[in-house]
């Protein structure tokens, strides 16, 4: 009776029921008529309601996530910070440096191959939201490494290639499995899939929506999938010369 009603309403199926139909969508679309004297007062009140949040966020973060987590993981180092408790499900052991941030949810999956898969990440390593990692075998992010939201770190392809062996639900072969490392100053594009065996050199970037299936050289850039370098770069000037000398080199380059 009820959902018959209902799409009646939907129908406009008589001058009464299209009636009932217009003020439906009038009081669903509309909203509180308010005089712009009291803007400053609701303003207040908004900032008010964000902080209030804030504060409940920090607090539980401070007093229950990041203390259950570190518990959770066989090292933790200093200044570690995080906004959502971390989803593990693995018996993957856990290290992570100093001054790691997670900026969002972070999922870590291990299966039943190996007895002791490591996840490791290095100093000052940045993790988006909705990141996860599959790891069997051993994930390595190293140093002042940067994963936007939204990427996967896989080192298996997470069912083996036989077919028959799908079927039987078997997990993958232990020779399918192979270690990802991603080494420092790399940055991983959002979106981005990191397959089994992939190295990504040092300081090398890889674009958004990117499925990388092989080793990536360092200070490139690659995108695509698969994957390919588009740019080669080089490694930085590790000592530049401070600003003074700089400019003063400038200035005997280019006298005017």
């Amino acid at each position: 009776m009820r959902n018959s009603l209902i799409l009646k309403i939907k129908r406009g199926e008589t001058p009464f029921f299209r009636f009932l139909k217009i003020c439906a969508k009038t009081l669903t679309s509309s909203t509180l008529p308010l005089p712009r004297a009291v803007n400053p007062l609701l303003g207040g009140l908004y900032h008010g309601h964000q902080s209030g949040m804030a504060a409940l966020r920090w607090a539980a973060t401070y007093f229950y996530r990041e203390p259950l987590f570190r518990g959770r993981c066989e090292k933790m180092g200093k200044r570690f910070t995080l906004s959502k408790m971390p989803y593990v499900i693995s018996h993957a052991r856990i290290y992570i440096g100093d001054d790691v941030n997670f900026f969002g949810k972070v999922d870590v999956f291990s299966g039943r191959i190996f007895d002791n898969p490591v996840l490791i990440l290095g100093d000052r390593v940045d993790i988006g939201h909705n990141v996860s990692f599959v790891v069997n075998k051993e994930i390595i992010i190293e140093d002042d490494v940067n994963v936007a939201s939204g990427v996967r770190f896989m080192d298996t392809d997470a069912h083996p290639k036989d077919v028959l062996e799908r079927i039987a639900d078997l997990p993958p072969r232990p020779e399918e499995i192979k270690p990802v490392k991603i080494c420092k100053r790399a940055w991983i594009g959002q979106n981005a899939f990191i397959l089994k065996g992939v190295t990504v050199g040092e300081g090398a970037i890889i674009g958004v929506n990117s499925v990388v299936v092989n080793d990536i050289p360092a200070y490139c850039v690659a995108m695509g999938n698969p994957a390919r370098v588009v740019i080669r770069g080089q490694k930085p000037d590790e000592n530049p010369l401070p600003s003074g000398e700089a400019s003063e080199s400038a200035t005997k380059r280019d006298p005017a």
